[in-house]
C-alpha cells in the first residue's frame, strides 16, 4: 500500500522526522515502562510496519535504530523489548539489516522482513499473544485498510490488558491528491477505491463534491472522522496530531495514536508537547544556518513564546479542573486527561497540570494543595468541603 522513499530522504532528517522521531523516543521508553509487568516475562513486542534504512546517512537514528536504542536500554533494566521490522525496498533493507546487527551482537531481540507488514502482521500479533504490542506504521504512501487494522485492534487484541497501541501515519498528501480526483473527470476511480479501503468505505468522498469550498478543510475533515470512526470501531481513545514541514503549511500528515490506557493517553499528550518544542528548536537552528548574519529570524517571531503558552495554560486548565469537581468527587488527573487539558493537550507538558492544581488552591476552590505524588498524574484532587 506504499511507495519507496526517495534516495535523498535518507540522507537527513526532514523537519516532520525530527518531530516524529522525538515523539517515538519520548514515547517508546515509558510505553515499555508502563505495560512490561503485564506480561509474565517482562516481554513486550514493538512493529514498525515501514522500517526504511533504519539510519540516516548523516547517522542519525531513524525509526528503527530508535526502537533498538529503547531496547537495548530497557535490556539493561530487565525488560525484553522485542522489536519486529518491515522494509519492502533491497536497499533501505540490506542497510536496515546492517544496522540491526550492531544491536542484536549487543543482545537486543530484533528481527526484519523484506516484503509488505500485511504479510506479517498476523504471525507478530500472535508472537504478542499474552504480552503487549505497540504497532508504528508509517507508510511513505497509504496505510493499511481500515478494517484490517480495525480487526487487529478490534477483535484479536480487544481486552485491555496486556496493552496495545497503535501510531499510525496518515498522510494528508495523499487525501488532498485523492481528494482532486474527486471532481475531476480523470480521476483514477482505482486509486479512489484504495483510498476507500484504507478509510473504511466511501464516505471521505463527500467532502470533495461539488460544493466543498475549501480543499484544505476538507483535507482536516477527513482526518478527524478518520480518527472519530476509529475511536468508534475500536473503544480506543484516539489522537490525532497534524505534522507539517514548517509554521503556517499544511501538514504532511497526521500521526494518529490509539490506547485502551488513560496513562497511555496522558504521558502521549505530554511526549507530543516535547516533540513540538524539538521541532520548533530545529526549525531555529536550521533559520541560523540560513541567515547566520541576522539579528533574529522569522522563525523566533512566529513560535510562540512557550512561558506565556504555559501561563495562559494555567487558569484554562484550572477551570476544566473545578468543572470536574462540581460532581463532589475526588479527581484523580490520569483519569480525566483531555477534560482537564482540553485545547492545551498537546501543546503543554504535565507539570502545567500539578500549576493548575495549586492554582485553583490559591483561588480556595479546591484543600488539594498540588504537592505530594511524584509523578503528577497521579496527583487526586478534592472538591471544597460543603459549609
Amino acid at each position: 500500500m506504499s511507495s519507496g522513499t526517495a534516495n535523498s530522504y535518507w540522507q537527513g532528517k526532514a523537519l516532520p522526522s525530527v518531530f516524529k522521531h522525538e515523539l517515538l523516543r519520548r514515547y517508546i521508553p515509558p510505553f515499555g515502562g508502563m505495560t512490561g509487568t503485564q506480561a509474565q516475562d517482562r516481554r513486550v513486542v514493538y512493529l514498525d510496519g515501514y522500517a526504511g534504512e533504519g539510519r540516516y546517512e548523516n547517522g542519525d537514528p531513524g525509526s528503527a535504530e530508535i526502537a533498538m536504542r529503547v531496547a537495548s536500554y530497557h535490556r539493561k533494566r530487565g525488560l525484553r523489548l522485542a522489536c519486529y521490522f518491515v522494509e519492502q525496498q533491497p536497499k533501505s533493507f540490506e542497510r536496515l539489516q546492517q544496522v540491526l546487527g550492531g544491536y542484536t551482537a549487543r543482545g537486543v531481540d530484533a528481527r526484519a522482513h523484506r516484503g509488505e507488514v500485511d504479510e506479517v502482521l498476523d504471525d507478530v500479533v500472535r508472537r504478542a499473544a499474552g504480552v503487549p504490542l505497540f504497532l508504528f506504521l508509517d507508510p511513505c504512501g497509504l496505510c493499511l485498510p481500515r478494517e484490517r487494522l480495525v480487526d487487529v485492534l478490534a477483535r484479536q487484541r480487544r481486552d485491555r490488558r496486556p496493552a496495545t497501541e497503535l501510531l499510525m501515519n496518515f498522510s494528508m498528501m495523499a487525501v488532498r491528491r485523492l481528494g482532486g480526483h474527486i471532481r475531476s473527470a480523470k480521476g483514477n476511480e482505482r486509486s479512489l477505491e484504495r483510498f476507500d479501503a484504507v478509510c473504511g468505505g466511501p464516505w471521505w468522498r463527500q467532502y470533495f463534491a461539488d460544493g466543498a469550498d475549501d480543499q484544505e478543510d476538507a483535507a482536516e475533515a477527513v482526518a478527524a472522522e478518520y480518527a472519530r470512526r476509529l475511536h468508534q470501531l475500536t473503544g480506543m481513545f484516539v489522537q490525532s496530531v497534524p505534522v507539517a514541514k514548517a509554521p503556517r503549511w499544511k501538514p504532511v500528515y497526521h500521526l494518529v495514536f490509539a490506547t485502551r490506557s488513560p496513562y497511555g493517553l496522558w504521558v502521549f499528550g505530554d511526549a507530543v508537547a516535547r516533540a513540538r518544542a524539538e521541532w520548533w528548536k530545529t526549525l531555529e537552528l536550521q533559520a541560523e544556518q540560513d541567515d547566520p548574519d541576522a539579528l533574529f529570524s522569522a522563525v523566533s517571531v512566529l513560535r510562540p513564546d512557550p512561558e506565556t503558552v504555559e501561563k495562559a495554560a494555567v487558569p484554562v486548565m484550572a477551570a476544566n479542573l473545578e468543572r470536574l469537581l462540581l460532581r463532589g468527587r475526588p479527581v484523580k488527573l490520569v483519569d480525566h486527561t483531555l477534560e482537564l487539558f482540553g485545547s492545551y493537550y498537546g501543546q503543554v507538558t504535565e507539570p502545567v497540570a500539578r500549576r493548575a492544581v495549586k492554582y485553583l488552591h490559591g483561588e480556595g476552590k479546591t484543600p488539594s494543595t498540588g504537592i505530594g505524588e511524584k509523578r503528577i498524574r497521579e496527583l487526586v484532587v478534592h472538591p471544597p468541603a460543603r459549609t
